[in-house]
């Protein structure tokens, strides 16, 4: 199996738009088939930089592959998740229905 897969297999990255396939040239099916050595499917934060780096040169290459039905060798999954904003909250609109006039301590009255 890993001698068809290195011959045509494809890279399956999982994004927000859905599946998408790659096709690797054979010196990066091999470096692919290392990766996904133990996994079928990684998510792209285990990745290394270098890793990181030849995932970023398959996808520049615009090596896309139409499925149309077809039974692919994957060589593995890559699971590309929207990356969520920490830190920084985005800006928000105060709500209506709290009153402007609202003070508090300012206008209690001690009580003897």
């Amino acid at each position: 199996m890993s001698l068809q897969k290195l011959s045509g297999g494809v890279l399956r990255i999982l994004t927000p738009l859905g599946p998408r396939y790659l096709r690797p040239s054979f010196a990066q099916r091999i470096y692919l088939l290392w990766i996904f050595r133990n996994f079928s499917t990684l998510p792209a934060k285990v990745l290394t930089s270098r890793q990181t780096r030849l995932i970023d040169a398959i996808c520049a290459e615009h090596r896309f592959v139409a499925t149309l039905g077809q039974d692919l060798l994957v060589l593995g999954t890559l699971e590309q998740r929207p990356s969520t904003v920490t830190g920084e909250l985005l800006p928000r609109r105060p709500n209506a229905s709290v009153s402007d006039g609202v003070a508090f301590g300012s206008n209690l009255q001690q009580r003897s």
